[in-house]
């Protein structure tokens, strides 16, 4: 007994719609997810959320601590963290550090996940 098998013409056009703009290079895609995996922590999210609701979008360490209710050392940890991912900028005035949100930070990671 022979069996018919339905043949599949290799020879049409692809089969995926082409690219309507430019996807992320390597290197891009790498920033992006040190970015990510920057606000990808509750309490992160939080310590930028009252940075930005802050007078200035600017706050001290010594305002940081207890909303969040960590330590001064796991605080610092974490702004270091959003600091070097591009989040927030660090001064010293005296002993205390101030942290101030970088204008359209926020911005730019929304805009490399929203399609042109």
């Amino acid at each position: 007994m022979t069996t018919m098998l339905d043949l599949t013409d290799v020879t049409a056009g692809a089969c995926c719609a082409p690219l309507v703009r430019e996807p992320l290079r390597a290197d891009e895609a790498e920033q992006l997810a040190t970015t990510m995996k920057a606000l990808a922590d509750p309490t992160r999210l939080r310590l930028l959320s009252i940075v930005a609701a802050s007078d200035n979008a600017e706050a001290c360490v010594c305002d940081l601590i207890e909303p969040v209710g960590l330590s001064q050392p796991t605080v610092s940890h974490h702004l270091k963290i959003l600091t070097r991912a591009g989040f927030l900028t660090r001064s010293k005035r005296g002993t205390w550090a101030y942290f101030a949100l970088v204008p359209g930070a926020l911005d730019r990671v929304s805009q490399l996940l929203v399609a042109s």
